[in-house]
């Protein structure tokens, strides 16, 4: 904790203005933006840095970019910043007659496959909860509710969940989408190993889906024949249509997305494309009331004796 000398000394309007400083890497531009005299702006710097008793920028020809001090500082002010912004949208939801506000950050696969439905059904119950739901990679999940970005974070089992809480959420499994003319359009059900001769349609490079696929590629001394990357199931399913390659994507993805495309599912016999999506978020115990009410609704949904029937 810091010093009760130095909470009463730092306010949240100069770590704002240090924040828009650092952003715009320039006093100028960064008083502009703030709306604020450079030599106003200058002088509160100064105070900053030597209310802390370190120099927070390197000052240049240029401009200014943070010192290694200043990377620090930067970190905790956009930490706390983005709580008073919390805060303060919990305190209007009150105000308003809601229960509570919940960030959601969640992989693609649990967007497209689960949610819509998980939701809807918790919306019935709790109509006063506010939902905001982001879209971000399984290790940006992870990392998004360690940061606090998020309450609570939905991402596949095999990311680590560091000190974060996790619970299983749902299954799914892994298939290879084709089109119906394709050579491989044919088979029941295929090896991982055996696709790597046709042309592949990948996900971006930081998702789960692709990272697999290419260390699985790598350990048998092979190379996915990477045609394209693009950014959602959609866009592989589009382009596996338009003739220019396969992909890999969720069975029940494929069951939503593929609706009216002339395209085939062919599972994986992959032990690693049995997939398992698991819920994180800080200790249970300690989060808020809409927060815990959403989390055991979705956790209760994914253990229900149809939700991962195929």
């Amino acid at each position: 904790m810091l010093p009760s000398s130095l909470v009463r000394r730092i306010d949240l309007v100069t770590l704002q203005l240090f924040v828009t400083v650092c952003e715009e890497e320039h006093l100028t531009r960064g008083a502009e933006r703030a709306g604020i005299a450079p030599s106003a702006l200058s002088k509160r710097l100064a105070e900053l840095e030597t209310t802390l008793g370190t120099e927070l920028f390197h000052r240049h020809a240029r401009g200014m970019t943070p010192t290694a001090s200043g990377d620090t500082l930067l970190r905790h002010a956009r930490s706390i910043l983005r709580a008073v912004d919390t805060m303060g949208a919990a305190l209007a939801d009150h105000a308003q007659g809601l229960l509570g506000h919940v960030r959601i950050l969640a992989n693609i696969s649990s967007i497209v496959e689960f949610l819509p439905e998980d939701l809807s059904d918790f919306y019935r119950a709790n109509g006063r909860v506010r939902i905001e739901l982001e879209e971000r990679t399984s290790y940006a999940v992870v990392k998004g509710i360690e940061e606090g970005v998020g309450d609570i974070g939905l991402c596949v089992s095999t990311v680590d969940s560091r000190d974060l809480a996790a619970a299983p959420y749902r299954r799914d499994r892994l298939v290879l989408a084709v089109r119906r003319d394709h050579p491989l359009a044919s088979r029941e059900r295929i090896g991982f190993l055996d696709t790597l001769d046709y042309e592949h349609i990948g996900l971006h490079q930081d998702s789960a889906i692709y990272r697999r696929s290419a260390v699985e590629a790598a350990h048998a001394a092979r190379d996915v024949k990477l045609r394209i990357h693009v950014p959602g199931f959609d866009a592989v399913l589009r382009m596996v249509e338009s003739g220019l390659g396969v992909g890999l994507i969720p069975d029940r993805a494929f069951a939503v997305v593929a609706r009216g495309m002339d395209l085939v599912a062919v599972p994986l016999t992959d032990p690693w494309a049995h997939r398992e999506l698991k819920l994180v978020s800080r200790d249970p115990a300690s989060l808020p009331q809409a927060t815990r009410l959403l989390r055991e609704h979705l956790l209760r949904s994914g253990n229900s004796p149809s939700a991962n029937e195929a």
